[in-house]
């Protein structure tokens, strides 16, 4: 996804003298990922990013799954799922896997230290809220329909402004990039994708902060937030350059694709991980073939569990679902538009939906949380007879 950007002060050549005004080297950093094979950035601090004056007690910080290898399409009722804390003690996991897990996240405090994720990309969609994600590479601007990508061991901090904060936290253990199809053997974004370059928000803003003192940064891995301590403020960059940065894009900023019949899935992709792809759907036109059915076919995913995330608008092919909920369609059974949902579709011009799906190619389970915000009889919600819906036809 990101492209190449520089912000602020560069020498002309990378690893050569970068002096500062009183004659002193400002600290380069590579920052990379794949053994120096991937993409990165090479960053200039005002003092060496290596300095560390003591550790803290590690912090268990760990997901537990509560149904192993239980089979049954579920619908989990997100708004009955808490969230209180800062950015990190507000987030509720919700369902995951090996590659990727999914939380809720509603911050109520600030954070007074930083955070940095050494194991997993951080896909953030803000279903509600605005303000600036902070980082070293610079300031941020995130509001409601962002996704806000953090690639993995970038030191970051959220402050929010005052109003309702809720966002879906997609945690990935492989690098998040851009759907191949969309790109040319150079990376660039072709033509046919749905959204390009200008999209992309790059930090707008690099405020170097040259400060000693104590700073706590939390780094989660291995099943723990570890505590350390740093003599100088993380965010010291004076400038940085490279492929390796946050960035922020808007789901209204997604292009839908349509066509004269209904379309799969795979057009609404809009990032890939290892093992899955997150997709958006979005306000768009349904098929224009005359008698074209717009809601969604019935289908078997025999290689992939397919959640949704319900942000707004009115959801054609599923009822009793409300904003903020998820729905869990496993492999091996299948699914599709509830009873009178595919009649009624017929005819109507377009949808205002607006959802962000996630589909992974390896099981998800359940946590605590997520079970304990379940409607429990999901499973049948397809049996006409709840729904006032002849089997005899029309």
């Amino acid at each position: 996804m990101a492209h190449y950007f520089r912000l602020g002060k560069l020498p002309h050549k990378r690893h050569t003298q970068f002096r500062k005004p009183d004659g002193s080297l400002y600290s380069e950093e590579v920052i990379g990922a794949e053994g120096f094979s991937g993409i990165s950035s090479i960053a200039y601090h005002v003092h060496p990013p290596t300095i560390i004056d003591r550790i803290g007690d590690p912090i268990p910080y760990d997901v537990e799954y509560a149904d192993k290898d239980f089979l049954a399409h579920r619908h989990i009722l997100g708004s009955q799922v808490p969230s209180s804390g800062d950015w990190l003690t507000a987030r509720n996991y919700v369902m995951g896997n090996a590659d990727v897990r999914l939380a809720l996240c509603s911050p109520t405090e600030p954070m007074d230290y930083f955070y940095r994720n050494a194991v997993a990309d951080e896909v953030v969609y803000v279903h509600d809220g605005s303000g600036v994600m902070e980082s070293p590479f610079g300031s941020l601007s995130f509001s409601q329909g962002d996704y806000v990508h953090i690639p993995r061991t970038i030191t970051h901090r959220w402050k929010f402004d005052d109003g309702p904060r809720r966002l879906l936290v997609i945690e990935s253990f492989s690098e998040v990039k851009t759907p191949r199809r969309y790109r040319n053997e150079f990376g660039q974004l072709l033509e046919h994708s749905p959204y390009c370059e200008r999209d992309i928000r790059p930090p707008s803003e690099l405020v170097t902060h040259d400060e000693e003192g104590e700073f706590e940064v939390r780094i989660a891995k291995h099943g723990l937030l570890h505590r350390f301590y740093y003599r100088y403020h993380p965010f010291d960059f004076v400038g940085w350059d490279g492929y390796m940065y946050p960035y922020a894009f808007s789901i209204h900023d997604f292009e839908p694709i349509t066509g004269r019949v209904h379309q799969p899935p795979p057009v609404h992709q809009t990032f890939a991980g290892r093992n899955f792809v997150i997709c958006s759907f979005v306000p768009r036109l349904f098929d224009y073939h005359p008698e074209g059915i717009p809601a969604p076919y019935n289908h078997s995913n025999i290689d992939s569990d397919e959640v949704l995330y319900y942000a707004e608008g009115d959801f054609m092919s599923r009822k009793g679902i409300d904003r903020g909920s998820f729905t869990l369609h496993p492999g091996g059974i299948a699914h599709g538009p509830h009873p009178g949902t595919v009649e009624a579709s017929i005819g109507k011009p377009g949808t205002d939906e607006l959802a962000v799906m996630v589909d992974t190619f390896k099981p998800l389970n359940l946590t605590k949380a997520a079970l304990e915000a379940e409607q429990k009889d999901y499973i049948l919600s397809w049996k006409p007879e709840s729904h006032g819906v002849s089997t005899n036809g029309r």
